[in-house]
């Protein structure tokens, strides 16, 4: 196969397939007859290419492809009669528009897929995951490493999630403004994971930018649809104020630098300003949610661009807030730091000592916490114990170095 044809289908499967089942799926309401359809394109793709060459359009080719085999696959099953119709009618329609004046173009339609995903008919564990899955098109062997679990053990959650978008009708649309507090919080916190995802790292540096750019690109599409939402303004706010920093997260040997010590002149000014004034677009709603605290979190750590320095207690006001909103381990464990900093050391280990040792255990940023502030309190000994439990817990290898060599340092202080 010529690299050129491989290439393209790579590189279309991985920009397009959240956009491509999203238009399959809102018509067709199955995704796994989406999902089936456009892999079996995708292999086509691979077959025919080399020998045709990649056409001007790849993306519209496989829409093509995949609505083809979609509607052969429900002519051998048996189906309403009506229903086929529903389903060929809609596909007419829809590639007489894509095609209108020789325009390869189709609408993206991955938020009402999102949408489906979070709908409270399927089981909350599984709705971040599901819109990995089907909206950004990650592997579920992936996701599985992510929610630690294992690979057949997520595959069937995602199969069952898909049947029952199918089987339960669930619609492909954004909800009425009725419904939308308790979906929209779903919605978000997935569109929040998967951004996570990529700022922390599957598979690759590469990998890791498109997700972190398609989670941005949900953000601004939420945005667009629901303007006058202050939780999505916050999310979007607070994606971008992580972004800015992406360039500074490591040193020119690719070691990780932790957020106190970036060079912020690397940080993105523009890109700093826009989640600010988000940020400021959000608080004129006066309705304060996590999203919009997270973001104010990270606004605080971009003044020290300006002047020069970390205001701590400004942090500890804020994460004293974040916690009461949203008591998690991961917002108590970072008031914990946060306190370490503004306040002492043994203030800081005195907030960890309050969790549950047993929520605590296998939370690798807990260890990276405690560990840094027993070193900062003077005790040594604990400090090492708790390196080597935060360096066995990191999935990151540039982590890894990182809390290395300050244990290196603990060690080297430490009297023989």
């Amino acid at each position: 196969m010529p690299p050129d044809a491989g290439r393209a289908a790579e590189q279309v499967a991985r920009q397009s397939y959240g956009k491509l089942i999203a238009f399959l799926a809102a018509r067709s309401r199955d995704v796994p007859a989406a999902e089936d359809a456009l892999s079996e394109a995708l292999a086509s793709a691979l077959r025919v290419w080399p020998e045709r060459g990649v056409p001007d359009k790849p993306e519209a080719w496989l829409l093509v492809a995949a609505r083809r085999n979609l509607m052969q696959a429900a002519r051998h099953r048996t189906v309403a009669a009506n229903a086929q119709t529903t389903i060929t009618v809609a596909f007419e329609e829809a590639e007489e528009r894509m095609n209108e004046a020789g325009k390869a173009v189709f609408p993206d339609e991955r938020l009402k897929l999102l949408f489906a995903c979070t709908h409270p008919a399927i089981d909350s564990s599984v709705h971040t995951a599901l819109m990995l899955q089907t909206v950004l098109g990650i592997e579920a062997k992936t996701i599985a490493r992510a929610f630690v679990v294992s690979p057949e053990a997520m595959s069937q959650r995602l199969v069952r999630a898909k049947v029952k978008i199918r089987d339960a009708g669930i619609p492909f649309a954004i909800p009425p403004r009725s419904a939308l507090p308790e979906r929209l919080a779903a919605v978000l916190s997935a569109i929040y994971a998967a951004y996570g995802l990529g700022w922390d790292g599957l598979d690759g540096e590469e990998e890791r930018h498109s997700l972190a750019g398609e989670a941005i690109w949900l953000g601004r599409a939420l945005l667009a649809v629901l303007p006058d939402e202050p939780e999505a303004i916050g999310l979007l706010s607070l994606m971008l104020h992580c972004e800015a920093r992406r360039s500074a997260r490591r040193d020119r040997n690719g070691r990780y630098v932790p957020l106190d010590e970036q060079d912020t002149a690397a940080w993105n000014v523009i890109m700093i300003a826009e989640a600010d004034a988000l940020l400021r677009k959000a608080g004129a709603f006066d309705r304060f949610g996590p999203f919009q605290c997270h973001a104010a979190i990270q606004s605080v750590h971009a003044t020290r661009r300006v002047s020069g320095m970390t205001d701590w207690p400004a942090l500890t006001t804020l994460y004293a807030a974040l916690v009461k909103i949203k008591h998690t381990l991961g917002a108590r464990v970072a008031e914990a730091a946060v306190i370490g900093r503004a306040l002492s050391a043994t203030a800081g280990l005195e907030r960890l000592n309050r969790l549950d040792p047993r929520d605590a255990a296998a939370y690798q940023p807990y260890w990276a916490v405690r560990a840094f502030l027993l070193a900062r309190a003077g005790d040594d000994a604990a400090a090492v114990d708790a390196y080597m439990t935060a360096i066995g817990l990191s999935d990151s290898p540039a982590v890894r170095d990182f809390l290395a060599d300050r244990l290196k340092e603990v060690r080297q202080a430490t009297p023989r």
